[in-house]
């Protein structure tokens, strides 16, 4: 179960009031980084996702210590890192959000497993967005028994 992650942003209290607005959630300060804010979805799960600013790293601590907070000037604003979160609101409502703040936002459909609404956090940052619409299919198709068959099937093509 994932329950809180972290991503960089240019202006980190829009992002988190944004993200809040599609968690259906709310958005407050992060207090242990300064310019840091959180997106809470309110939920059961304690769903949250921290916006830190945009040059922010977090590095191992020292022996016992914590993960320390560093500053990278020259970070790049793209990752590899994104994540499929399912939302109690409409597609259309994610578009509109979305669109209001200038990311791009697009529906995908995943070889025909899935379906997924694309948002850009800033144009740099990948969320993929599950409405109920879509969740119900993706949670379905991720079930061990589905995963199990795919990954059998996958085996004979390689092995052919």
């Amino acid at each position: 179960m994932l329950h809180h992650f972290s991503i960089a942003a240019e202006n980190p209290g829009r992002v988190a009031q944004a993200l809040a607005e599609l968690f259906n959630g709310e958005f407050a300060p992060f207090p242990p980084h300064p310019g840091s804010f959180m997106a809470i979805a309110m939920d059961d799960y304690g769903t949250m996702i921290e916006v830190y600013p945009a040059e922010t790293e977090l590095m191992p601590g020292f022996g016992a210590e914590q993960a320390i907070f560093s500053s990278n000037a020259f970070a790049s604003p793209f990752s590899a890192t994104h994540a499929a979160i399912s939302v109690p609101i409409s597609q259309e409502e994610i578009e509109r959000i979305a669109t209001r703040e200038g990311w791009r936002v697009v529906r995908c459909d995943r070889e025909g497993y899935f379906d997924v609404i694309e948002v850009w956090v800033e144009n740099k940052l990948l969320l993929e967005f599950l409405p109920p619409s879509m969740a119900a299919k993706y949670v379905e198709f991720m079930q061990p028994q589905n995963l199990k068959k795919l990954l059998a099937e996958m085996s004979e093509a390689v092995a052919v």
